[in-house]
């Protein structure tokens, strides 16, 4: 063998030792570490159903744009707690992503956890949030005159629905958002789930004043995704907050109650709607939702008296 090839070789062979021992160090090794990590309380595997949905979810995918790692950042603090090796213990291999071009879905179950508003998001994103750049996925669902026995068809608005029958969700749709549904992080203890999240206020501080930029942040990140970036909602599937009674009352009670404990299945102004509204008791601090209502509560021409994190903590300790 010439000194040439000996080189050769010698490089070849080194640049493979390398690479190999770096694969086995990065992929491996954590693989294997990782692997035998336990779930941590309240983590539970998929059912099938929603395995099938997490199939849809890869092959659709969904991962390109959204993200399943919540970071210890105030940034972050908006989709959940920060993520922890045994929240991943049934998702092999995990669907952390790398890119978020939409929102981070680790916690969407708690977050967004009515059907109706995943089935419209799906059908058409623009229906639900008009500024949405996410791709409508309209071949998950079919276009019916009437929607089976036992079930109801997608309320989707008219400028978005199809001119001839309705949108019933496929078996793909059902699937996909009963994945989505599962992905919910057991719940912390509030003061440490909310720890690094902006405008919270440390246990046992005195309630701050109105921040005006942090409730506009917030309603943005927890509640304009249904009711809209200007309050006026969607149309019998989700209420307005312009004008309504609840939001402009003197007494702030049923409205910090509905923050906390969510509503559904009530009539709200003589109509109902189909949407529910999830409960944020568990996922944000006192500070934070009294600063959501203020916002709530000074925007879109409502004027009505401004309450405190010490009125949301009142409204926290009833039965």
């Amino acid at each position: 063998m010439t000194a040439h090839n000996r080189n050769l070789v010698a490089i070849l062979g080194g640049s493979t030792a390398v690479y190999l021992a770096l694969a086995v160090m990065m992929g491996v090794l954590p693989g294997i570490w990782l692997s035998g990590t336990p779930p941590g309380p309240g983590v539970a595997p998929l059912t099938a159903e929603q395995a099938a949905g997490r199939a849809v979810y890869v092959s659709e995918g969904c991962a390109y744009c959204h993200t399943q790692q919540v970071r210890p950042l105030a940034t972050d603090s908006g989709f959940g707690r920060p993520s922890a090796p045994g929240d991943f213990a049934y998702q092999t291999p995990q669907l952390l992503g790398s890119e978020r071009t939409g929102p981070d879905l680790t916690n969407i179950g708690n977050r967004q956890p009515g059907t109706v508003w995943q089935f419209m998001h799906l059908y058409q994103p623009r229906s639900v949030v008009p500024q949405s750049i996410m791709p409508a996925f309209p071949w998950l669902f079919e276009v019916v005159d009437q929607p089976p026995q036992g079930e109801s068809a997608v309320p989707v608005p008219k400028p978005f629905a199809p001119a001839q029958g309705v949108i019933v969700p496929g078996a793909r749709a059902r699937a996909l958002v009963a994945y989505l549904l599962a992905l919910k992080q057991p719940a912390w203890p509030l003061p440490a789930a909310i720890s690094t999240a902006p405008g919270a206020s440390p246990p046992g501080a005195a309630p701050a004043g109105f921040d005006a930029a942090a409730g506009a942040r917030l309603f943005t990140s927890h509640c304009a995704v249904c009711h809209g970036a200007e309050g006026a909602g969607v149309p019998g599937v989700f209420p307005s907050l312009a004008g309504d009674p609840v939001v402009n009352a003197a007494d702030p009670a049923e409205q910090i109650r509905t923050v906390l404990h969510g509503r559904a299945g009530k009539t709200i102004n003589g109509a109902t709607y189909a949407g529910a509204m999830p409960p944020f008791a568990d996922q944000i601090s006192d500070q934070q939702i009294a600063d959501i209502i203020d916002h709530e509560r000074s925007s879109w021409g409502n004027h009505a008296p401004l309450v405190t994190a010490a009125d949301v903590a009142a409204q926290r300790a009833q039965p």
